[in-house]
């Protein structure tokens, strides 16, 4: 149960038929660009700002009562934009979309991860959490495939409605979620604060975690933020506009394939130069052709992802979890932000393949790393992880 229920709010919290035509509704609300420009900095300042302390605040009260409330902050804010198209309305819904991820992010991976532990099958996260991304990968497909016609139908109402509809349903699976921590112990007898300053200085001076937080916001943050990129170096192949979203659609399948692969794969170091060799070749190339090696690039960076996420939560030691997976939430955002700032300086110069290139190179410098140091437990450290609880999954193991 626990397990379907995870998938299922994964899948439900990207099944928003507004992603791919908000920017449409800006645009006819009469916003201009540098206002739609303004929009995205207010909703990613929003996630940067609230990251931690809806960490903390997960830890000391109930992570699901935060998994319940942030798809209802968005589920407003989504409304609020197709019943009030404005500039306030639209950052104002920003807002309340920043506050969903942010109260979601630590959250949804502590509880996962403690609940599974609870039932021994602790080693299944790198599992369940690789699949329930590919789940949201499908589930942001099929929102572009159905946005068309919904669309065409009833229009911004008519995507809003359905949006708001996700959102609430989503909000109604995360009470489905088992949450078994004793108050008065822990988390829950300590004040905010404490819980705030334990989560902080555990991710900042217990090295291992430290490591861990660091491989996290670097690994998923650079393909995270290249993805952005995809239909500017698909459109720099000569391709007609029309076979660009057959280009991204493969990049798509290679990342969902990588989700599916968790747990199947933990040669971590590997996976990270694979995947940027094969990015730096494919993009270089200069040729619809260099996308198959792209979509291989993207799953070794999503599967790396998911295996440094699972790192991290074994490493947590503490009662703050959440608070410490926040932590490496903020890192990933600025480790975001900072990409965005270097492609859009370097892409001034040089082609996108070359931009590509040249940002993939830091995953080459941690494969050397990971190598030399096994941070993450490449080799047997995280295969003894994976396969801790063998022999108890099947018939006879705990329920999840």
């Amino acid at each position: 149960m626990l397990v379907a229920s995870l998938y299922v709010y994964t899948f439900l919290g990207e099944f928003i038929l507004l992603y791919p035509v908000y920017t449409l509704l800006f645009a006819d609300a009469g916003l201009s660009v540098a206002e739609t420009s303004s929009l995205f900095v207010i909703w990613s300042v929003t996630g940067m700002v609230l990251e931690i302390p809806s960490g903390a605040w997960a830890d000391r009260v109930s992570r699901r009562l935060l998994l319940c409330l942030g798809p209802l902050l968005a589920g407003l804010g989504f409304g609020l934009w197709v019943l009030f198209p404005s500039y306030w309305a639209f950052a104002l819904g920003f807002v309340l979309w920043g506050a969903e991820g942010a109260l979601v992010s630590g959250a949804f991976e502590a509880l996962s991860y403690e609940e599974l532990s609870r039932r021994g099958l602790e080693a299944r996260y790198v599992t369940v959490m690789g699949r329930a991304t590919s789940v949201g990968l499908v589930a942001d497909a099929l929102a572009i495939g159905l946005a068309v016609p919904v669309f065409a139908a009833g229009g911004y109402l008519a995507v809003g409605a359905a949006s708001v509809l996700a959102c609430v349903l989503c909000a109604a699976v995360a009470l489905t979620l088992p949450e078994r921590r004793t108050r008065g112990t822990g988390q829950t007898k300590s004040g905010y604060l404490a819980i705030l300053r334990e989560g902080v200085t555990e991710a900042r001076t217990d090295p291992g975690v430290l490591h861990a937080v660091l491989q996290v916001s670097l690994v998923t943050a650079i393909w995270g933020a290249l993805e952005e990129y995809v239909p500017f170096l698909a459109a720099e192949t000569g391709v007609a506009k029309t076979t660009i979203p057959l280009l991204i659609l493969l990049v798509w399948i290679g990342a969902t394939a990588g989700g599916l692969l968790s747990g199947v794969v933990s040669a971590y170091a590997p996976l990270l130069a694979l995947g940027a060799v094969a990015m730096a070749a494919g993009a270089l190339v200069g040729h619809p052709a260099g996308f198959g090696l792209i979509a291989v690039a993207f799953g070794a960076f999503q599967l790396a992802g998911v295996l440094a996420g699972a790192r991290l939560q074994e490493r947590i030691t503490g009662t703050a979890r959440a608070t410490v997976t926040s932590v490496a939430g903020l890192g990933t955002n600025l480790v975001t932000v900072v990409v965005y700032v270097v492609y859009g300086a370097t892409s001034s110069y040089v082609s996108h393949g070359t931009t590509f290139a040249i940002l993939v190179l830091p995953y080459l410098l941690i494969s050397v790393a990971g190598r030399r140091r096994d941070p993450l437990g490449q080799g047997r450290g995280l295969r003894r992880f994976l396969r801790r609880d063998q022999g108890r999954v099947g018939p006879g193991a705990p329920p999840a």
